[in-house]
Protein backbone atom coordinates (compact mmCIF):
# COMPACT_ATOMS: atom_id res chain seq x y z
CA UNK A 1 0.00 0.00 0.00
CA UNK A 2 2.91 2.35 0.40
CA UNK A 3 3.51 4.62 -2.41
CA UNK A 4 5.81 7.20 -3.67
CA UNK A 5 4.38 10.91 -2.96
CA UNK A 6 4.39 12.99 -6.52
CA UNK A 7 5.05 16.62 -5.93
CA UNK A 8 3.55 17.68 -9.22
CA UNK A 9 0.55 15.69 -10.42
CA UNK A 10 -0.80 15.43 -13.94
CA UNK A 11 -5.21 15.96 -13.85
CA UNK A 12 -6.97 16.84 -16.78
CA UNK A 13 -3.97 18.48 -18.97
CA UNK A 14 -3.29 20.52 -15.69
CA UNK A 15 -0.13 20.40 -13.48
CA UNK A 16 -1.32 20.47 -9.54
CA UNK A 17 0.51 20.33 -6.44
CA UNK A 18 0.48 17.35 -4.93
CA UNK A 19 0.78 18.57 -1.34
CA UNK A 20 -2.91 20.59 -1.57
CA UNK A 21 -5.35 17.83 -0.05
CA UNK A 22 -7.23 16.43 -3.23
CA UNK A 23 -10.20 18.25 -3.37
CA UNK A 24 -8.48 21.67 -3.14
CA UNK A 25 -5.73 20.22 -5.81
CA UNK A 26 -8.57 19.06 -8.06
CA UNK A 27 -10.17 22.84 -7.89
CA UNK A 28 -6.88 24.27 -9.28
CA UNK A 29 -8.32 23.07 -12.39
CA UNK A 30 -10.50 25.78 -14.63
CA UNK A 31 -14.13 25.33 -14.43
CA UNK A 32 -14.56 23.06 -10.92
CA UNK A 33 -15.21 23.96 -8.07
CA UNK A 34 -14.77 23.35 -4.15
CA UNK A 35 -18.26 22.09 -4.12
CA UNK A 36 -17.88 20.21 -7.68
CA UNK A 37 -14.58 18.12 -6.38
CA UNK A 38 -16.18 16.89 -3.45
CA UNK A 39 -18.62 15.54 -5.22
CA UNK A 40 -16.21 14.10 -7.81
CA UNK A 41 -14.30 12.51 -4.54
CA UNK A 42 -17.70 10.95 -3.22
CA UNK A 43 -18.62 9.31 -6.69
CA UNK A 44 -14.67 8.01 -7.21
CA UNK A 45 -14.61 6.80 -3.97
CA UNK A 46 -11.39 8.63 -3.14
CA UNK A 47 -10.64 10.25 1.22
CA UNK A 48 -11.15 13.84 0.73
CA UNK A 49 -8.40 14.51 3.72
CA UNK A 50 -5.67 12.27 1.53
CA UNK A 51 -2.75 14.63 -0.10
CA UNK A 52 -3.00 14.56 -4.09
CA UNK A 53 0.45 13.14 -4.20
CA UNK A 54 -0.34 9.97 -2.57
CA UNK A 55 -3.57 9.51 -5.34
CA UNK A 56 -2.68 6.15 -7.13
CA UNK A 57 -3.01 5.80 -11.10
CA UNK A 58 -6.16 4.32 -10.97
CA UNK A 59 -7.61 6.57 -8.90
CA UNK A 60 -6.47 9.90 -11.00
CA UNK A 61 -7.76 8.08 -14.05
CA UNK A 62 -10.82 7.51 -12.14
CA UNK A 63 -11.31 11.34 -11.26
CA UNK A 64 -10.51 12.66 -14.63
CA UNK A 65 -13.26 10.40 -16.13
CA UNK A 66 -16.01 11.59 -14.08
CA UNK A 67 -14.40 15.51 -14.84
CA UNK A 68 -14.79 14.85 -18.54
CA UNK A 69 -18.46 13.32 -17.93
CA UNK A 70 -20.32 13.98 -14.35
CA UNK A 71 -24.22 13.40 -15.73
CA UNK A 72 -22.72 10.21 -16.97
CA UNK A 73 -21.98 9.37 -13.13
CA UNK A 74 -24.83 10.92 -11.44
CA UNK A 75 -23.69 14.35 -10.47
CA UNK A 76 -26.84 16.84 -10.35
CA UNK A 77 -27.49 19.35 -13.17
CA UNK A 78 -27.09 22.42 -10.35
CA UNK A 79 -23.11 21.72 -10.28
CA UNK A 80 -22.48 21.98 -13.70
CA UNK A 81 -21.54 25.33 -15.41
CA UNK A 82 -22.93 25.37 -18.69
CA UNK A 83 -26.76 23.97 -18.44
CA UNK A 84 -29.10 24.32 -21.57
CA UNK A 85 -26.35 25.11 -23.95
CA UNK A 86 -27.78 27.21 -26.51
CA UNK A 87 -26.43 25.27 -29.42
CA UNK A 88 -27.06 21.98 -28.51
CA UNK A 89 -29.81 22.34 -25.75
CA UNK A 90 -27.79 19.98 -23.32
CA UNK A 91 -26.39 20.41 -19.89
CA UNK A 92 -22.38 20.12 -20.02
CA UNK A 93 -19.37 20.54 -17.52
CA UNK A 94 -16.72 22.94 -19.79
CA UNK A 95 -13.24 22.46 -18.48
CA UNK A 96 -9.60 24.67 -18.76
CA UNK A 97 -9.53 25.85 -22.35
CA UNK A 98 -12.65 24.65 -23.50
CA UNK A 99 -14.44 26.94 -21.21
CA UNK A 100 -12.36 29.87 -22.08
CA UNK A 101 -13.03 29.54 -26.12
CA UNK A 102 -16.84 29.36 -25.19
CA UNK A 103 -17.12 32.21 -22.78
CA UNK A 104 -15.16 34.41 -25.48
CA UNK A 105 -17.89 32.98 -28.21
CA UNK A 106 -21.03 34.31 -25.83
CA UNK A 107 -19.21 37.61 -25.32
CA UNK A 108 -18.73 37.95 -29.11
CA UNK A 109 -22.50 36.57 -29.78
CA UNK A 110 -23.85 39.14 -27.55
CA UNK A 111 -21.57 41.85 -29.65
CA UNK A 112 -23.29 40.65 -32.62
CA UNK A 113 -26.66 41.12 -31.88
CA UNK A 114 -25.88 44.20 -29.67
CA UNK A 115 -27.66 43.25 -26.67
CA UNK A 116 -26.98 45.80 -24.20
CA UNK A 117 -24.23 43.24 -22.20
CA UNK A 118 -22.90 42.89 -25.79
CA UNK A 119 -22.71 46.72 -25.60
CA UNK A 120 -21.26 47.00 -22.64
CA UNK A 121 -18.54 44.09 -23.05
CA UNK A 122 -17.30 46.16 -26.36
CA UNK A 123 -16.81 49.56 -24.49
CA UNK A 124 -15.14 48.13 -21.76
CA UNK A 125 -18.02 49.03 -19.03
CA UNK A 126 -19.22 46.86 -15.97
CA UNK A 127 -21.97 44.40 -17.20
CA UNK A 128 -23.53 43.16 -13.97
CA UNK A 129 -25.23 46.91 -13.09
CA UNK A 130 -21.96 48.02 -10.78
CA UNK A 131 -21.70 51.57 -10.44
CA UNK A 132 -19.57 53.14 -12.38
CA UNK A 133 -19.50 56.89 -11.63
CA UNK A 134 -16.85 56.49 -8.61
CA UNK A 135 -15.52 52.83 -8.86
CA UNK A 136 -13.31 51.32 -11.71
CA UNK A 137 -12.08 54.38 -13.30
CA UNK A 138 -8.61 53.06 -14.02
CA UNK A 139 -6.86 54.67 -16.88
CA UNK A 140 -8.84 57.89 -16.97
CA UNK A 141 -7.90 60.99 -15.18
CA UNK A 142 -8.42 61.14 -11.91
CA UNK A 143 -9.08 63.67 -9.24
CA UNK A 144 -7.88 67.17 -9.57
CA UNK A 145 -4.47 68.79 -11.08
CA UNK A 146 -3.00 71.08 -8.77
CA UNK A 147 -1.68 74.18 -9.57
CA UNK A 148 2.02 74.64 -10.24
CA UNK A 149 3.94 76.96 -7.57
CA UNK A 150 5.01 80.05 -8.92
CA UNK A 151 8.21 81.35 -7.92
CA UNK A 152 9.86 84.90 -8.58
CA UNK A 153 11.75 85.59 -11.85
CA UNK A 154 15.60 84.95 -10.44
CA UNK A 155 17.68 87.76 -10.38
CA UNK A 156 20.87 86.16 -12.20
CA UNK A 157 19.61 87.68 -15.52
CA UNK A 158 20.55 91.45 -15.00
Amino acid sequence: MSQEFRHILRIVDKDVDGTLKVPYAISKVKGISLSLANAILKKAEVNPEKRAGFLTEAEVDKIEEIIKEPTKFGLPNWLLNRRKDQETGKDMHLISADLVLRTKMDIEQMKEIKSWRGYRHAYGLKVRGQRTKTTGRSGKALGVKKKAIMRPPSEEGK
